[in-house]
């Protein structure tokens, strides 16, 4: 039987980044103008015109082709007052590509999921030992997602790549293009598989075994229980000393296993045969504590790969009627159609087919009430349907829907750490061999040099090594940066890693984009005035012909509002951009335009004083002209205002009580922009181009740390000019691509959230490298002094992880 829809051809992977990659420009219905020296123009000689929509309810499949030219009186004459936003996408307003993003050509890329990490220091180990194997081009370890990627040259196998991890101590699971498959599997095994004994007898049966060795050894005599206790040494030692060794081999010679070896060994010699099982065992204690830390952290992470269901119901079409088949999700393409049952989840970004269908967006957005969609609208993969059988077309490809995306920005965060964690790092790495070099000296200066006790200065000596463990520093920037960063996904919020969190918290002035930013980016006509008596409706029909067909806002709310009163248009011909004034169409053979008031000679002063008038109100008047001659008589005025979102005025106040000041960037006209910032409370800048905005953050940023918040890639010059840019989760996906930080629940009291979130995040590091440094310092001096020993010396080492981890765990709970 054939099943035309499983069998058709696909259009290659369309990708996150779809407007921009096609180096399609997005032009705004402006009344205002760029000279003819900008550096990129939207003029085309291109005929008809299309906006490109900002509202982000655009789906990567609702792209048309781009038809040329620009409905954009904006672009390329002399500046002019504007009327409302003018903005551009250009490929080179784009940051550079990621690492992860795509291999240096002629490489090969290879991933897979890695077993057995405990803390981020344990990646650093990994990377070290790829890196060392010939050929490698470029090693990755991401620690939330388990995952290692490494680019190798040219006709390479990637064998020697899993002997190095293999060498140093870890596991690696085949090539983990599976992400969602490994995480559903390790939700799954969540609940105890088994009973409780067994459970932890599998889990930790070396520190029981360790720990039941000792108690015997303890309760025996001790001409019997000091060589159980050497016994139990050398069973707690073995694993650690030959991790130690596989570590050296790799090129982490200081690692903490080495340092436990040493310090064992020692202990051995000197006859504290009980001490050194105490230290084996506090020191495998306190490995198990790491990876439950760090298992809590990636939670979050791990439960967001398993919201994807390995199966689908799709629909298909046959000459015998509509079949059901159950398929991988992974077959699905772009317009397939799916059903899904209520309670199920989705499986892919889809277009909702039928008239209305709630959904459970918690899990990505943070949001616990489930939100009406409408037909035609974008549901995100991993959303549940919540009241009945739904139908969807797919418009994402497989690897691309909204959880891969956000799993990639969680990768991708992991590559930029905070300037302190960088510091802390390179800190480490001579900090190590200097503390062995100073308890190398503690053993042999006072013996050599005063005659003292080479027993007593040797235990001093290994109690100062594990004191100078760096295990709770190296982890303290991580563990509360990996912690906040979980809090903020489960929020709603995607922070870009630790550098992206630490310039948040020093945050003192958000400067907003306004269209739908601070407004929905759904304008709505609310006026159309007559200037020659001709009926209202028939005015309306002229305009609308005119924008048929444009993906622009304000040509849309024409259109809509035209299409509301059931008014019948008439075919337009010959569309064509006016650069820098507006746009242009012959019906039934008469020359029609809509173009900026600054654009309208004709305009006597009632009209002028009537546009001033609506403009006060906040609202864009674009002018509908007839044209005769050489001259554009105006016919009607049409009013547009965007609508403020419901919860701007909330949110700047709540920025506004942590010590924040806000202002708006605009490229809309100075009396519409004070309009809506007098009605919000805060500062405004109006008409400004995208340079403009560039120039204004600039001049912000020379004395203040400056955030910017857009909601797509016409901000990005801006947003990179700032310290630091969010986008707003409602525009397009580049917006999640360029900025440092995104709102996946579009609400802008995510802002206010995010800052509280990064000031309480840096507050805790401080807190961390404190207690860290602090009991280090403490128990330095008591060891040097010979008031404590090796068993307090791993305790306080241990305990410091503990307390550290304890800290940033807090973070979780945040909100």
């Amino acid at each position: 039987m054939s099943k035309s829809c499983c069998n058709h051809q696909h259009a290659a992977p369309i990708k996150a980044v779809s407007k921009a990659a096609s180096g399609q420009s997005e032009h705004h219905h402006d009344s205002h103008c760029c000279d003819n020296t900008t550096p990129v123009s939207c003029c085309s000689t291109q005929t008809p015109h299309e906006h490109t929509s900002r509202d982000g309810n655009e789906s990567p499949g609702d792209e048309e082709p781009p038809r040329g030219g620009c409905h954009d009186q904006a672009c390329c004459s002399a500046s002019l007052s504007p009327a409302h936003e003018h903005e551009h996408e250009h490929e080179h307003d784009m940051p550079p590509a990621d690492p992860l993003v795509a291999p240096v050509q002629g490489n090969s890329r290879h991933s897979w999921q890695v077993l057995g990490m405990d803390c981020p220091s344990c990646a650093r180990k990994i990377e070290t030992a790829v890196c060392r194997v010939s050929g490698v081009q470029q090693a990755r370890v991401l620690f939330a997602t388990e995952k290692l990627v490494v680019d190798l040259a040219p006709g390479l196998s990637p064998d020697p790549v899993t002997a190095a991890v293999l060498a140093a101590g870890f596991q690696l699971k085949g090539e983990s293009a599976d992400k969602q498959a490994a995480g559903r599997k390790q939700a799954s095994q969540q609940p105890l598989q088994g009973n409780l004994f067994g459970n932890l007898l599998g889990k930790y049966w070396q520190p029981l075994s360790l720990a039941g060795l000792m108690l015997v050894a303890a309760l025996l005599p001790k001409e019997l229980g000091q060589p159980l206790f050497t016994l139990a040494t050398l069973w707690g030692l073995w694993p650690i000393s030959r991790k130690a060794w596989a570590l050296t081999k790799s090129g982490s010679p200081f690692a903490i296993e080495t340092l436990m070896t040493v310090a064992a060994v020692g202990a051995l010699f000197l006859g504290e045969t009980a001490e050194a099982a105490m230290v084996l065992l506090l020191f495998m204690l306190g490995e198990h504590l790491e990876a439950y830390a760090a298992g809590r952290a990636r939670a979050g992470v791990t439960a967001l790969m398993a919201l994807v269901p390995e199966k689908a119901l799709r629909i298909c079409a046959t000459a015998e009627g509509e079949v059901r088949e159950e398929v991988g999700a992974d077959e699905l393409r772009p317009g397939d159609i799916i059903e899904i049952a209520p309670g199920a989840r989705l499986p892919a970004d889809a277009r909702l087919l039928d008239e209305l269908g709630a959904f459970d967006e918690s899990a990505l957005t943070g949001e616990s009430i489930p939100v009406e969609r409408r037909q035609g609208d974008k549901v995100p993969a991993g959303s549940l349907a919540a009241d009945r059988v739904l139908r969807l077309e797919v418009v994402s490809e497989p690897g691309n829907n909204a959880i891969d995306r956000i799993l990639h920005l969680i990768e991708e965060a992991e590559s930029q750490r905070a300037p302190i964690e960088r510091f802390i790092g390179r800190f480490s790495r001579w900090y190590t061999p200097a503390m062995m070099l100073v308890a190398l000296l503690v053993v042999l200066v006072p013996p050599l040099a005063f005659g003292q006790s080479w027993d007593e200065w040797i235990y001093r000596g290994l109690a100062l090594l594990l004191i100078g463990c760096p295990c709770a520093l190296v982890i303290s920037t991580p563990a509360a940066v990996t912690s906040a960063l979980a809090a903020a996904t489960r929020q709603g919020a995607l922070i870009k890693g630790g550098a992206a969190l630490e310039r948040l918290a020093h945050i003192d002035t958000v400067a907003f984009d306004k269209t739908g930013t601070l407004t929905l980016g759904k304008p709505q006509l609310t006026e159309l005035v007559s200037l020659n008596g001709q009926p209202e409706t028939e005015l309306l029909a002229l305009a609308a012909a005119i924008e048929q067909g444009s993906h622009h806002p304000l040509a849309r709310a024409v259109v809509a509002n035209a299409t509301e009163q059931g008014l019948t248009l008439a075919e337009a011909r010959d569309l064509r951009a006016l650069p820098g004034m507006g746009v242009e169409g012959r019906i039934n053979g008469e020359l029609w335009q809509l173009l900026a008031p600054s654009r309208v000679a004709a305009l006597n002063m009632e009209q002028q004083t009537r546009i001033a008038s609506l403009e006060q109100q906040g609202k864009t008047v674009v002018v509908l002209c007839q044209s005769s001659g050489d001259q554009a008589l105006p016919v009607a005025l049409l009013a547009l205002r965007d609508q403020i979102r419901p919860e701007a005025a909330a949110a700047l106040q709540e920025l506004n009580r942590l010590g924040l000041n806000s202002i708006m960037l605009t490229g809309d006209n100075p009396r519409a922009a004070e309009a809506i910032a007098t009605e919000l409370g805060m500062g405004w800048r109006a008409g400004l181009l995208p340079e403009n905005k560039v120039e204004e953050i600039a001049k912000l940023a020379s004395t203040r740390k400056v955030a910017m918040i857009g909601d797509g890639i016409n901000d990005a010059p801006a947003m990179k000019r700032a310290s630091i840019g969010i986008a707003m989760g409602g525009g397009t996906d580049v917006a999640l691509e360029t900025a440092d930080a995104a709102l996946t629940h579009n609400q802008l009291g995510g802002i206010a959230a995010m800052i509280r979130l990064s000031r309480a995040a840096l507050a805790n590091i401080h807190q961390n490298i404190a207690l860290a440094l602090g009991l280090k310092a403490i128990f330095l001096v008591t060891s040097l002094l010979g008031i404590t020993g090796l068993w307090i010396a791993v305790l306080a080492d241990t305990g410091a992880t503990a307390l550290v981890t304890a800290n940033a765990l807090r973070l979780l709970r945040k909100r």
